[in-house]
């Protein structure tokens, strides 16, 4: 009896230091996962709750549920890391891996970035949506040379002047300081173009610059101006779509590489879908966003005719300066404007007029 109940304890003590190996080599199997995890911080100016951070946000927890852990990401909204200058300095150091930018806070990486944004260049949205689904491919194929990975593209919608004062006509923005983005030569030029007077800011810095007089003029679509608080520091809204806009989310490639093929593909897939049902709902957003201005107050006002064309046709005087400029990618400023003249001269746009 003595013998039986000496093995069965020695057994037991046996089953015990087993099952604790056993919750120790899981255990150690937790942690390795957890330290094998690839974390991708992604900053942007978009602020906390809007609709981008919302939709990222939750693309984020399905990429990290669908890879078991293997891939976390982080965002960083509400300007936190600075402009798309400073955001772009951090990744290449390393500090991130990606942002959420304008189109043209990414020009000084792949210059045909900010060409769609000319002024004036896109007279309604049928054309935008001709030239995108030919050349948006152009655009992702020359970012991802450039050393970044996207997952599409978003509409930011057309631009509109906003000021204190009603802006009728070029006569009404002289003298006046008119916001051009940090670093975007193709608006600068455009605008000494017109005889106007430019102050190249950060979006960042752009509510600070309408508080303190520094800006008098600013562009923004209706989104865009609702989402960063600029409606609050204008009264009127000219109603002419001046430039059209464009987000990408852009990740280094670097950072993507260090995937494996498997997660890729995951994070390919879900954030394409995300962008691309952002995409889907920019002008849905944008019809909401200028009732809400208008019933808040703010008064849109038309401008001339005649004066646009005159406008369009300066600004298309400045084109051969502008492709001649080392920052520019000639050809393709060539193809987008064949791509137009193309358009144009389809039954299609001779039917939209």
């Amino acid at each position: 009896m003595g013998t039986g109940r000496g093995d069965q304890s020695q057994t037991m003590r046996s089953g015990a230091r087993a099952f604790s190996r056993a919750l120790a080599a899981l255990a150690l199997a937790a942690l390795a996962a957890h330290a094998q995890a690839i974390e991708l911080k992604i900053a942007s100016i978009a602020p906390d709750g809007s609709g981008w951070v919302r939709e990222m946000r939750a693309g984020a927890e399905e990429i990290s549920a669908r890879t078991d852990g293997r891939v976390v990401i982080k965002f960083y909204p509400g300007g936190v890391m600075g402009n798309d200058g400073q955001v772009l300095r951090k990744v290449r150091v390393g500090q991130l891996q990606g942002g959420a930018f304008t189109s043209g806070g990414l020009a000084e990486r792949y210059a045909a970035l900010n060409l769609y944004s000319i002024p004036l260049l896109f007279r309604s949205l049928d054309e935008v949506d001709y030239v995108r689904e030919r050349m948006d491919p152009r655009l992702k194929a020359g970012l991802e040379e450039a050393g970044f990975t996207t997952f599409g593209f978003v509409e930011g919608g057309f631009a509109r002047m906003m000021a204190n004062e009603p802006i009728r006509g070029i006569e009404d923005m002289r003298r006046r300081k008119v916001w051009v983005p940090d670093g975007d030569q193709v608006n600068f030029m455009a605008m000494e173009a017109l005889g106007l007077s430019p102050v190249p800011l950060p979006a960042t810095d752009v509510l600070t610059g309408l508080q303190t007089g520094l800006l008098d003029v600013v562009a923004a679509s209706p989104v865009v101006a609702l989402v960063l608080q600029w409606h609050t520091k204008v009264r009127y809204v000219t109603d002419l779509p001046v430039a059209y806009s464009m987000g990408v989310f852009a990740l280094d490639a670097r950072a993507f590489s260090r995937l494996s093929d498997e997660d890729q593909e995951i994070v390919d897939t879900v954030m394409g879908e995300a962008l691309q049902r952002l995409d889907d709902q920019a002008r849905a957003d944008n019809a909401r966003a200028r009732e809400v201005m208008e019933e808040i107050g703010l008064q849109f006002v038309e401008v001339n005719g005649s004066d646009v064309a005159s406008w369009r046709d300066t600004i298309t005087s400045v084109y051969p300066r502008l492709r001649a400029r080392d920052d520019i990618d000639a050809e393709f400023f060539d193809e987008l404007l064949e791509t137009l003249r193309e358009y144009r001269s389809s039954p299609a746009a001779t039917a939209s007029r």
